[in-house]
C-alpha cells in the first residue's frame, strides 16, 4: 500500500514556519508595548510626587527659588510623559500591524492546510477504489474458479 506524500508540503512547511515567525514577532511588540505602558506609568506617578511636593511647599515657607525648580521639573515631566505617550502609541500600532501581519499568515498556513486535507481525502478515495477493485476481482476470479 502506497504512502500519502503531498507534492505541496514544502509550501505547508514554510507557511507554518511564516506564522511562528509572525506570532514570534508579535509577541516581541507586545513585550515592548508592555515597557512602554510601564514606563509611562512610572514617570506619571513621578510627576505625581512632584506635584505633591509642589503642594506641600505651597503650604509651607519654602524658597521661591526652590517653587521654581520644583515647577520648572514638573514641566519637565510632561514633556517626558507626553513624548512616552506617543511611544507608546507607537507600539500599539506596531502591535496592531503585526496582530494584521499574523493574521494573515494564519490565514495562508489554513489554505494551505486545507488544500493538503482534500489532497489527503482524495488519496483516500482512490486507495478505496483501488482495493475494492482489487477484492471484486478477486471475487471474480474465485466465482470463475468456482464455476469450472
Amino acid at each position: 500500500m502506497s504512502r500519502f506524500q503531498y507534492a505541496f508540503q514544502k509550501i505547508v512547511d514554510l507557511k507554518s514556519s511564516e506564522k511562528s515567525q509572525a506570532e514570534w514577532q508579535l509577541s516581541v511588540v507586545v513585550g515592548k508595548l508592555s515597557q512602554e505602558e510601564a514606563s509611562l506609568q512610572q514617570l506619571r506617578e513621578e510627576r505625581a510626587a512632584w506635584a505633591d511636593r509642589l503642594q506641600n511647599a505651597s503650604l509651607h515657607a519654602v524658597p521661591l527659588s526652590e517653587i521654581t525648580t520644583i515647577q520648572t521639573y514638573i514641566h519637565f515631566m510632561d514633556d517626558r510623559i507626553g513624548r512616552k505617550h506617543r511611544d507608546v502609541q507607537k507600539a500599539e500600532t506596531a502591535v496592531e500591524e503585526r496582530r494584521r501581519f499574523l493574521s494573515d499568515r494564519m490565514m495562508d498556513e489554513k489554505v494551505w492546510l486545507k488544500t493538503r486535507e482534500n489532497a489527503f481525502q482524495r488519496f483516500k478515495a482512490d486507495m478505496m477504489a483501488k482495493e475494492q477493485h482489487a477484492l471484486d476481482e478477486l471475487a471474480t476470479a474465485r466465482f470463475m474458479h468456482a464455476a469450472h
